[in-house]
C-alpha cells in the first residue's frame, strides 16, 4: 500500500516539476499569471479578495435593518444613498427589510464562510503543508475559483433588479420561495438566488473533489495522515462534508424551480391566493425543509471545521506546545462531521414532527457535544502553561475557543425539542448560530489572515492596529451577540420589520438600540482590519521564511512565490507536525522535514 501511494506521489511530483520548469522558462503574462491562474496560492489569494468583499456588502445590509430595529420609525439618509427606492425619505420598505436579512444571512453562510474559509485556506495549506507542487487538478482549482466569481456576481447583481432581491430567508422557505407572486422578493430575485447557489455548489464541489483527492493521493515521501498538520484534516473532512451534503441542496433548488416555472407542486399544498385556489396541491413545505437542513447542519461544520483547524495550528504553534491530543483531535474531527449528518431534524422540531422523532433527534443533537467538549479541552490543555506569544493571531485563534465554548452551551437548549420550543423563532436562535457559527468562523478567516499573510504576500501585517482590531471586534461580537439571548428568552420574534405592535417588549427597545451601537463600532473596526491588509500587501515590511518559527511544511517554501512551491527537491517528512519545546533540544521547534535523532526513533508513534 505504501509504495504504491509513494509511487503514485512521485508520479504527480514529477508531472509537477515539469510544469514548474515550464513556469521559469516561458514568462507569464499578466493574465495567466494573475486573473486564469492555475497557481493554487494565486486562486486563495482571490477567493480571499472576492470574500473581503462580499463581507463588506454582507456586513453594509445588517447595518441597514439593524438601524431600523433599534430606531423604527426614523429617517435614515445613509439608507436613502445606497437603497434608493427602497428607503425613500430615508424609511426602509417593509418588504426590502426581509430581502436585507435574507440576503445578508445569504452572503455570509456561503460567500464569505464556506468560500471564504475553504477557498482560501484549503487552497493555499493542502498542498504547502503536505508537500505537493500543487492541486491534483490545477485546472478544475481554477474553474472552481470561477464558478464562484460569476455566482457572487449574480448574487451582488440580484441587489439591484426592480422587484428586488430574494426576501424569502437564507432558507428559503416555500411557499414565499415557490410562488413568484407572493411578496416582491420572490419574483425574478428569487430566481437569481436560486441560479446563483446552483453556480455557487458547482464552485463548491470542484473545489471539494480536488481537496479530498490530493490529500488522499499526493502527499510527499513519509507524510503518512497520522502525520498531517489538523489544518488539512479539517480541510478534508469538510470538502467531504460538502460533496456529501450540497448535492441535496441542488436538488431541492431544482423542485423549486420545477414548482416555480412548471406547474408542479413538490412543495406546494393547499394555497389561497387573493380568494383563489391554487391549481397545482399535493407537495409538502416541509419536505423542502428536510431537503435544506441535510445540507443546513453539515454546512455549520463546512465552515466552522476549518476555523478550528486553524486555530489548533496557530495555538499549538504560539503556545510553543505540542497539540494536547492529536489522535483525539483527529477523532473529534471525525465524529463531529459524522454527526452532523442525522441532526437536521432539531431544526424542524415546531414543523409538528413526531415527539418520538424529536427525541432522537434531540439525542444525536446532544452527542455532538462530546466531541466539541473534547475539542475544547484539548485547546485549553495546549495553552495550559504554554510559552504564549499573543500575535494577532493568536487573539483570534483563542476567540475562536471562547466563542466555541459560550455559544455552543446555547446549542443545549436549542437541541432539546422540549427547550427549543419556547425559542425556536426569537433571536435567541440568532444570538446562538452567530456566536457560535458566524463569528467564531470570520475569525478563523481573521486569524489565518494574520498568520499566513506572509506566505501569501511575503510581508508582515502592522501587529498594532492588528490587537486594536481584535479587541474592538472582540468586544463588539458579545455586545452584539449576547444582548440577543435575553430578546429570545423574552420571546421577541426574529425577522419582524418592528416590534412596536407588541407593547410588552417596549421595555427591551433599548438592548436593540444598544446592539445597533456595538454593530456600528465593530464595523468601522473591520476598516482598520482592510487598510492593514491591502496597506502591507504593498508596503508592509518584507517577511522572512519562517516568521513564527513553525514546524509544517510551508514554511520550508521560499519567500518568492514560484509555481511549484519547491525550487529543488520537495522535502521529505520524518516527524509529526507538533514538536515543539522538546527537552534537550538547542531550538523550541523541530519542523516536519528534519530527520529523528537517534534517541527519537525509540519512541516514535506518529
Amino acid at each position: 500500500m505504501d509504495s504504491t501511494h509513494n509511487l503514485s506521489a512521485e508520479n504527480a511530483h514529477v508531472t509537477h516539476d515539469a510544469h514548474a520548469h515550464d513556469h521559469h522558462e516561458h514568462k507569464e503574462s499578466f493574465i495567466t499569471k494573475y486573473v486564469f491562474s492555475q497557481d493554487h496560492k494565486m486562486i486563495a489569494k482571490q477567493f480571499l479578495v472576492t470574500a473581503i468583499f462580499m463581507a463588506v456588502v454582507a456586513f453594509m445590509l445588517s447595518l441597514f435593518f439593524r438601524l431600523q430595529l433599534a430606531w423604527p420609525g426614523e429617517s435614515f439618509k445613509i439608507s436613502e444613498i445606497f437603497l434608493g427606492k427602497w428607503a425613500e425619505g430615508g424609511l426602509l420598505d417593509p418588504n426590502f427589510y426581509l430581502s436585507l436579512v435574507t440576503m445578508h444571512g445569504t452572503l455570509m453562510v456561503f460567500f464569505v464562510l464556506t468560500a471564504g474559509l475553504t477557498g482560501t485556506y484549503a487552497n493555499l495549506l493542502i498542498p504547502l503543508q503536505l508537500g505537493v507542487r500543487d492541486m491534483v487538478n490545477p485546472f478544475m482549482n481554477m474553474l472552481s475559483y470561477w464558478f464562484f466569481f460569476v455566482s457572487s456576481v449574480l448574487m451582488i447583481v440580484s441587489l439591484f433588479i426592480e422587484s428586488g432581491p430574494a426576501s424569502a430567508g437564507w432558507t428559503i422557505y416555500p411557499p414565499l420561495s415557490a410562488l413568484p407572486e407572493a411578496i416582491p422578493g420572490s419574483g425574478l430575485g428569487m430566481t437569481l438566488w436560486l441560479i446563483a447557489m446552483a453556480l455557487f455548489i458547482i464552485s463548491s464541489l470542484l473545489g471539494g473533489l480536488n481537496y479530498v483527492a490530493t490529500v488522499i493521493n499526493c502527499r510527499t515521501k513519509g507524510m503518512k495522515m497520522t502525520r498531517m498538520p489538523l489544518t488539512v484534516w479539517t480541510f478534508m473532512t469538510a470538502a467531504i462534508l460538502g460533496i456529501l451534503s450540497f448535492p441535496v441542496l441542488l436538488a431541492a433548488a431544482l423542485l423549486l424551480i420545477f414548482d416555480r416555472s412548471f406547474g408542479t407542486a413538490f412543495f406546494l399544498s393547499d394555497i389561497f391566493i387573493s380568494g383563489q385556489a391554487l391549481e397545482q396541491t399535493g407537495g409538502s413545505p416541509v419536505l423542502f425543509q428536510h431537503l435544506f437542513w441535510f445540507l443546513g447542519h453539515p454546512e455549520v461544520y463546512i465552515v466552522l471545521l476549518p476555523a478550528l483547524g486553524i486555530a489548533s495550528e496557530i495555538i499549538s504553534t504560539m503556545s510553543r506546545k505540542p497539540i494536547f491530543g492529536y489522535r483525539a483531535m483527529v477523532a473529534s474531527i471525525l465524529a463531529i462531521a459524522f454527526l452532523s449528518f442525522i441532526v437536521w431534524g432539531h431544526h424542524m422540531f415546531v414543523t409538528g414532527m413526531d415527539p418520538f422523532i424529536g427525541s432522537i433527534f434531540t439525542f444525536t443533537t446532544l452527542l455532538i457535544a462530546i466531541p466539541s467538549a473534547i475539542k475544547a479541552f484539548n485547546y485549553i490543555t495546549t495553552l495550559w502553561r504554554g510559552n504564549i506569544i499573543f500575535s494577532p493571531g493568536m487573539l483570534f485563534a483563542i476567540g475562536i475557543v471562547s466563542l466555541f465554548i459560550s455559544g455552543g452551551l446555547t446549542g443545549i437548549i436549542l437541541g432539546d425539542s422540549a427547550l427549543d420550543i419556547n425559542v425556536h423563532h426569537t433571536y435567541f436562535v440568532v444570538a446562538h448560530f452567530h456566536l457560535v457559527m458566524g463569528v467564531a468562523s470570520l475569525f478563523g478567516i481573521i486569524a489565518g489572515v494574520y498568520h499566513w499573510f506572509p506566505k501569501m504576500y511575503g510581508r508582515m501585517m502592522n501587529n498594532k492596529l492588528g490587537y486594536v482590531h481584535f479587541w474592538v471586534t472582540f468586544i463588539c461580537a458579545y455586545g452584539v451577540f449576547w444582548p440577543m439571548h435575553y430578546l429570545g428568552l423574552a420571546g421577541v420574534p426574529r425577522r419582524y420589520y418592528s416590534n412596536t405592535a407588541f407593547p410588552m417588549f417596549d421595555h427591551l427597545q433599548d438592548l436593540n438600540v444598544l446592539i445597533t451601537i456595538f454593530v456600528i463600532i465593530g464595523g468601522l473596526a473591520q476598516v482598520v482590519f482592510i487598510f492593514n491588509f491591502f496597506y502591507s500587501i504593498w508596503r508592509g515590511p518584507k517577511a522572512p521564511q519562517n516568521p513564527w518559527k513553525g514546524t509544517t511544511l510551508e514554511w520550508t517554501t521560499p519567500v518568492e512565490h514560484i509555481h511549484g512551491n519547491w525550487p529543488g527537491d520537495i522535502p521529505e517528512v520524518h516527524r509529526w507536525p507538533y514538536d515543539f519545546s522538546l527537552p534537550g533540544e538547542e531550538e523550541d521547534f523541530i519542523p516536519q522535514n528534519v530527520p529523528l535523532r537517534d534517541h527519537e526513533k525509540a519512541n516514535e508513534h506518529h
